[in-house]
């Protein structure tokens, strides 16, 4: 999350990211995220949220099964981060973990609008576009490029848009 103004309570300065480790490691540090991208890639196949199927039921409000899944993820994240705001948890290299509070703008509701339509027409979000390659859907290699494209774009013109 980047912080773009100077917060001293929080020991944040201008146009950094409030949880970016200043801890170096070796490359092979890393393979521990790859060990868990695989692991979480395993979980959406195997609870079918990557199945272009599901999310079409569910956007024509004809099955519970992925509002049960992402409404369970709500929940999990809400209490977790409940938890490390009472308790100040720490990240496993002992650095605290700042939560920035967001104000609500319009922005958000184009940008929910904007990926609620291309996750419709294309079955797919970022997380489980991955996991959808790596079961042989190859199509879907035009939508993780199409993702790059947005992204990129938003980047170019993201001071010039609402937030």
């Amino acid at each position: 999350m980047l912080q773009t103004t100077d917060n001293s309570e929080m020991g944040l300065q201008d146009a950094t990211c409030a949880n970016a480790s200043q801890l170096e490691h070796r490359w092979y540090h890393n393979l521990k995220y790859l060990a868990a991208g695989l692991l979480f890639g395993i979980v959406l196949v195997k609870a079918e949220v990557i199945s272009w199927f599901r999310i079409q039921e569910m956007f024509r409000l004809q099955s519970f099964h992925m509002y049960g899944v992402i409404g369970s993820a709500v929940v999990v994240g809400a209490i977790s981060v409940w938890l490390i705001k009472k308790f100040h948890i720490k990240t496993i290299y002992g650095e605290p973990i700042a939560i920035v509070p967001r104000k609500f703008s319009k922005g958000q509701i184009y940008g929910g609008l904007i990926f609620g339509f291309g996750w419709a027409i294309t079955g797919a979000c970022p997380g489980p576009l991955f996991a959808q390659i790596g079961t042989g859907a190859t199509v879907v290699v035009v939508t993780l490029l199409s993702a790059v494209a947005g992204t990129w774009v938003y980047g170019y013109f993201r001071e010039k848009l609402p937030h």
